[in-house]
């Protein structure tokens, strides 16, 4: 279903409100863990079918902080219903009556509201450029590029491991040729960073050619550089399933009361809000399990060896980094 959506990233995120900017988008705060957001997807998928006006986007709470953070998301699920891109109503909760019901207010709301001018327009393309820090206009997506021109300069950005967002132009005739106007280039691609037009695939390839175009464009962060950085955060880092506040498991749980009982000063990295990190840290650190203790960037172990270590009277040696 076209208008029923999934952002996994800020930038998705965003990018789908700016796409979307003068429609109509209701944002479902979501945990796949909580049998209630999956009940009111139901609901969702049926109100997407309702209103072709509307999109509709599914958004893991957890995964995406920063947007939680945005729109202060206290729990799931929470719907947010924007118009224009900007927030124009939320709804706490699995309330389907009062949600239905909300979606029909907002899209009866702009029934009879006129098109928009070359200003509005303007406006919408520099929220487009800047929605990322790279931003590639382009026929297709990176996964599935729809011209030999675009192909090649998404293989020249992951070749370099540069990190970036797209916009498929074939999906919007609009910014298509709004886009050519407004930064006096004909073609496409064309290519974006900080909201600056880099151009097209002749000046990457000679940004490539001469080097430059690493130091141009943002860098991917390999997963090893998200552990390394990670795991240093602090100088205690425990990985665990949960928080300080709250463990979600009984190893968890046991390792946080020895390390409260010996007074340590510790962060803790949820491994359950980042599959990523959950599956590529048991590689790093060749250790299977969770929790995984960190002390100044080394493994000191699990719940086996801190037990151990309570036990011998070495815990305290070891947390300050010593031994």
């Amino acid at each position: 279903m076209a208008n029923l959506v999934e952002a996994k990233t800020q930038a998705e995120f965003e990018s789908i409100l700016v796409k979307d900017g003068s429609r109509f988008a209701v944002v479902h705060f979501q945990a796949s863990w909580a049998p209630q957001c999956g009940q009111m997807n139901e609901v969702l998928t049926e109100l997407a079918k309702q209103h072709a006006k509307a999109t509709f986007v599914k958004l893991e709470a957890e995964a995406v902080p920063e947007v939680s953070e945005k729109y202060a998301i206290a729990s799931v699920p929470t719907f947010v219903l924007f118009k224009g891109g900007v927030q124009v109503d939320r709804l706490d909760g699995a309330h389907a009556p009062e949600l239905t019901k909300k979606v029909q207010r907002l899209v009866a709301s702009g029934a009879s509201e006129p098109e928009r001018g070359p200003a509005d327009l303007n406006e919408r393309l520099k929220k487009l450029i800047n929605a990322a820090p790279c931003m590639l206009f382009m026929k297709g997506t990176a996964q599935e590029p729809r011209c030999g021109f675009s192909r090649q300069m998404v293989a020249l950005l992951n070749e370099r491991s540069i990190k970036f967002s797209t916009f498929d132009i074939l999906s919007d005739e609009e910014v298509r040729q709004g886009l050519k106007t407004y930064s006096n280039w004909p073609t496409y691609p064309q290519l974006y960073v900080k909201g600056d037009l880099v151009g097209g695939l002749d000046i990457a390839k000679e940004l490539a050619e001469s080097g430059e175009l690493e130091s141009v464009c943002p860098k991917a962060v390999t997963l090893e550089d998200r552990l390394k950085e990670a795991i240093n955060r602090s100088p205690v880092m425990l990985f665990m399933k949960g928080s300080k506040e709250a463990a979600r498991c009984g190893f968890s749980r046991q390792i946080l009361e020895i390390l409260n009982g010996a007074g340590a000063d510790y962060d803790t990295f949820n491994i359950l809000d980042d599959e990523e990190v959950r599956q590529g840290l048991k590689t790093y650190s060749n250790w299977p399990t969770y929790p995984q203790l960190y002390v100044k960037g080394d493994l000191v172990g699990g719940l086996d060896i801190v037990k151990e270590l309570q036990e011998s009277g070495e815990l305290l040696t070891v947390l300050k980094g010593d031994s």
